[in-house]
């Protein structure tokens, strides 16, 4: 954990609780928000994002930066249909290292004077020693690759992965980005998803740029000056003194194409534009004109000793015949005070003003040219703004990939291929929606069946599609309990826990009628798509089921009766009942003559001496 959390921290992006600020603008989204949606990925961080939480719920897993990378990246491919883009971080600027630096020695409690002081290079500039986290950037290297095996197309960025996912968001080539460093808004992202969890049923926080504009009245360039006030990635500390709020008021004095020249005048120490630019339009009202006496006993205007001979208007048009005393607190509501009142207000805002002004201007080489051209560059990635073919998608090598995962999480390889299938039928979802193509196969193994019924998840509606194995006769003679009950113990031995939050729903085996038929969850959309006729077919039967029996359709039962298994239970059945094959008693042939408790005694007939990962490899593979 501590070599994650020295390559980041809460504190990423915008400084002084910049998230705060855009919080009231931020919309709720659910999980078909995405579906059929590009968006680009910081794989750094999302890795840093949840490997704490990983840790806290199994201590003892392996590789966490891949089991995270992979459940996820399936589920946000299948369950949720869109199509990610993960961004790497490529080598990090001068700026950036050094404050990553500080922020390390800051997080860790470390003398502040200890922190390495920036070299200068031949030509004189400050270029601080580039110091990464290698065990963080061997992680990253191997989610890379796992990745690719996955067919996600991997950018790496010249610098920061936020400012390519917010380059390629700009420029149209994804429709979101998912990171939680703030610093995207400032490289021009257009739409941020802060946190995802793909199996939660709560919505996830969406950003827009047009929303935020609208609310707080400020551009992308606004934003950049609150930024090099309060403090970035690039400069920790901002200006002393300056918080979100204080910011925020100080920004709003310009407007979006004036403020980063008034700010760099500002801090040149040319503090006096400011008189001209904000003096409100009733100060010349109040500052040349002498306020008139007032009476010190009841404060409205005209002397005691006028008011002694002739009453005050004021307080007999309150009902008093005599001038009254006045209360305290009190606060003469005539034109004269009124003007004064805003006049000391507007002195007091311009007071403000110069000293913030001059607080800028004491701060050295304030601000930054380099920070800001660093936002509002477009060159944050290895490609022309032009190209049409920088995302590119690839079918997954799911044997390379097994090999992979059974090297580095030691999976089993029916463990793999299970959590695999919902990203391979979509797959195949969106190649037949397209192709029409009949002969084709999912997984080369599966064919279409048909839909079993519509099953609501998270409260949205999914088709529950049967497929049946192609060119293998399934039909089973009979299925037990006995026969399919799983030894848990032995199963789990190599297969580390699980957060369900992580993984995406699984396949399950149905057996109906004597065959097997492979059960997965997919978007009703994308089966209309992909299988016209056979949604039409299942509408009609429906329809004409639901009209019989005079019932809704969220009461209509299923008519299968089938029993539904787990995958490996359907591994281990369908060794069980290839095992009578090898006799040559004509019963146990067909299955009959023997008690179904016998075939599971005869597949624990293996040597008990041998390791369990190869008994399960005897059993089920």
């Amino acid at each position: 954990s501590s070599s994650f959390a020295a390559v980041s921290s809460p504190e990423m992006g915008v400084g002084g609780n910049f998230w705060d600020l855009l919080k009231p603008y931020a919309h709720n989204e659910g999980v078909d928000f995405l579906r059929d949606k590009r968006v680009a990925v910081d794989l750094s961080f999302w890795l840093v994002q949840h490997e704490a939480a990983i840790r806290s719920r199994s201590p003892r897993a392996r590789n966490p930066h891949l089991r995270t990378t992979f459940f996820r990246t399936v589920a946000l491919f299948s369950k949720m249909g869109a199509y990610p883009v993960f961004v790497v971080d490529g080598a990090p600027s001068p700026l950036k290292a050094q404050a990553r630096i500080e922020r390390f020695f800051r997080m860790s409690g470390l003398d502040p004077t200890a922190l390495p002081k920036p070299v200068e290079d031949e030509e004189g500039e400050a270029t601080p020693v580039k110091q990464r986290n290698q065990a963080f950037t061997r992680c990253v290297g191997e989610c890379m690759e796992l990745l690719r095996l996955l067919g996600m197309p991997v950018l790496e960025a010249r610098s920061e992965a936020e400012a390519l996912c917010a380059q390629l968001n700009s420029e149209g080539h994804v429709d979101a980005c998912i990171t939680a460093d703030s610093d995207a808004f400032l490289f021009g992202a257009t739409c941020v998803i802060k946190s995802l969890r793909s199996n939660s049923k709560e919505p996830f926080e969406c950003y827009n740029v047009s929303d935020i504009e609208a609310g707080l009245g400020l551009g992308r360039k606004q934003l950049i000056a609150i930024a090099l006030l309060v403090g970035s990635d690039h400069n920790l500390h901002g200006v002393p003194g300056f918080g979100v709020d204080t910011a925020l008021r100080f920004v709003r004095l310009f407007n979006e194409d004036e403020i980063l020249n008034r700010l760099l005048e500002i801090g040149k120490g040319d503090i006096d534009l400011v008189h001209g630019i904000t003096k409100s339009p009733s100060s010349s009202v109040g500052s040349g004109n002498v306020r008139s006496p007032h009476c010190s006993n009841c404060g409205h205007p005209g002397s005691k000793s006028a008011h002694l001979k002739i009453a005050c208007e004021y307080c007999v048009t309150n009902g008093s015949r005599n001038c009254m005393k006045k209360s305290s607190g009190f606060k003469c509501i005539c034109s004269s005070c009124a003007e004064e009142r805003k006049f000391k207000e507007h002195q007091r805002y311009e007071n403000w003003q110069i000293k913030m002004c001059k607080i800028i201007s004491a701060e050295p080489k304030f601000p930054n040219n380099e920070i800001i051209e660093l936002f509002l560059a477009n060159n944050h990635g290895y490609y022309s703004g032009k190209s049409s073919k920088i995302v590119n998608y690839i079918m997954p090598k799911v044997e390379n990939l097994i090999d992979f995962l059974t090297y580095y999480q030691h999976w089993e390889p029916s463990y793999i291929r299970q959590r695999m299938i919902p990203m391979l039928s979509t797959v195949y979802l969106r190649e037949m929606a397209t192709t029409q193509n009949e002969n084709s196969l999912l997984n080369d193994q599966y064919k279409f069946h048909s839909i079993m019924r519509v099953k609501i998840r998270h409260g949205h509606p999914y088709y529950l599609v049967k497929w049946k194995r192609a060119g293998i006769n399934t039909v089973v003679h009979s299925v037990s309990t006995e026969q399919t009950e799983v030894d848990q113990t032995q199963v789990s031995g190599s297969i580390e826990s699980t957060d369900p939050l992580d993984e995406p729903d699984v396949p399950t085996i149905l057996v109906d009628d004597g065959c097997w038929f492979l059960l997965t969850d997919e978007n009703i959309n994308l089966v209309q798509a992909a299988f016209p006729k056979e949604v039409n077919s299942f509408m009609e039967e429906k329809s004409k089921y639901m009209n019989k029996a005079g019932m809704s359709d969220k009461l209509a039962p299923s008519k299968s009766t089938g029993v539904q298994l787990s995958i490996t239970e359907f591994y281990r059945s369908e060794k069980v009942l290839a095992q009578p094959a090898l006799g040559d008693d004509s019963e146990k042939k067909s299955g009959k003559g023997k008690s179904p408790g016998d075939n599971r005694r005869k597949s624990d007939d293996v040597d008990k001496n041998l390791p369990k990962s190869v008994r399960r490899r005897l059993l089920f593979d």
